[in-house]
């Protein structure tokens, strides 16, 4: 088999795999969902999943483990009190990298 073949095939079988999960829920809810905890619950899974893969990263991101907690704390707080993404990220890496300056 050639390696041209092999990544076509490939590229079939991801295609499959991420468009089935897409399509599913349409040919399973063909009605508009009306119990109040499956829709918070289906509100709340994208801020999960993201948080769930972002968070390990923060602590990877540098040697140092004061910054990164540091960062986390400050994210965490600039969250709390509903401050924009962009003012998040940046002043998470801004005291991240102050603290790796010290």
């Amino acid at each position: 088999m050639s390696l041209t073949l092999r990544y076509f095939i490939a590229v079939i079988i991801m295609a499959l795999v991420t468009y089935i999960p897409r399509a599913l829920p349409f040919a399973v809810f063909s009605k508009q969902i009306k119990s109040r905890f499956i829709k918070s619950f289906l509100f709340y899974v994208p801020y999960a999943v993201l948080a769930s893969l972002t968070f390990p990263a923060i602590f990877y991101c540098t040697d140092n483990m004061i910054a990164a907690v540091v960062g986390t704390v400050v994210a965490l707080v600039l969250a709390y009190f509903e401050q924009s993404l962009v003012v998040v990220a940046a002043c998470a890496v801004l005291s991240i990298f102050l603290v790796n300056l010290l």
